[in-house]
């Protein structure tokens, strides 16, 4: 069975349907910068919003947003993430936000993927950390899925295994994820 949005996965191997392959080409690429981001977070630094992008042509590049005020560079983040650029097929944005779940403020960094070609799919994730600050130090908890939109039916199990495989993909990020993984949900 798939999980839920919020659920935790149990991810293994390829994802099971290939009905909207580009959206794990998506996943895959927000799980690469989110693990960019953790890892910048890890030693304690404030991330500076980060955007991604893939052009056609197999092209890539990222964007770190600047502005004397961290929102504004979020919400320019989140602009240029909306407007996408006519040779992009896909981008990635990811702001550090904190949640409230379960009544509690929790840190997490919110990942935006949008998928502009052939069609515009988009997917929202959290990825849930303990900062350095904390009595116990860093710690990456489960991601959570947010929402999928104009995907019937999403594949979350694929699409889990697909930003998993983007996490690994980025060595030195996922070295420092999988050092400081609780395997639990908060």
């Amino acid at each position: 069975m798939a999980p839920e949005p919020g659920d935790a996965a149990t991810f293994s191997g390829p994802p099971r349907s290939l009905r909207w392959p580009i959206m794990y080409d998506v996943s895959r690429m927000a799980g690469f910068y989110a693990a960019h981001g953790i890892w910048s977070v890890s030693g304690g630094d404030t991330l500076i919003p980060l955007l991604g992008h893939a052009d056609a042509a197999g092209g890539k590049g990222m964007n770190r947003l600047m502005a004397d005020d961290i929102a504004d560079a979020a919400k320019a983040g989140q602009e240029a993430l909306e407007a996408g650029r006519p040779d992009w097929v896909r981008a990635v944005f990811v702001a550090d936000a904190y949640l409230n779940l379960d009544g509690r403020r929790v840190d997490a960094l919110v990942v935006d993927a949008v998928e502009y070609l052939p069609a515009r799919r988009s997917m929202k994730m959290a990825v849930p950390y303990r900062p350095q600050s904390a009595p116990q130090g860093f710690a990456v908890y489960r991601p959570k899925f947010i929402e999928v939109t104009d995907v019937v039916e999403p594949d979350y199990a694929g699409l889990a295994d697909a930003f998993f495989a983007g996490v690994d993909s980025h060595e030195q990020a996922a070295a420092v994820w999988n050092a400081h993984l609780l395997d639990e949900s908060v």
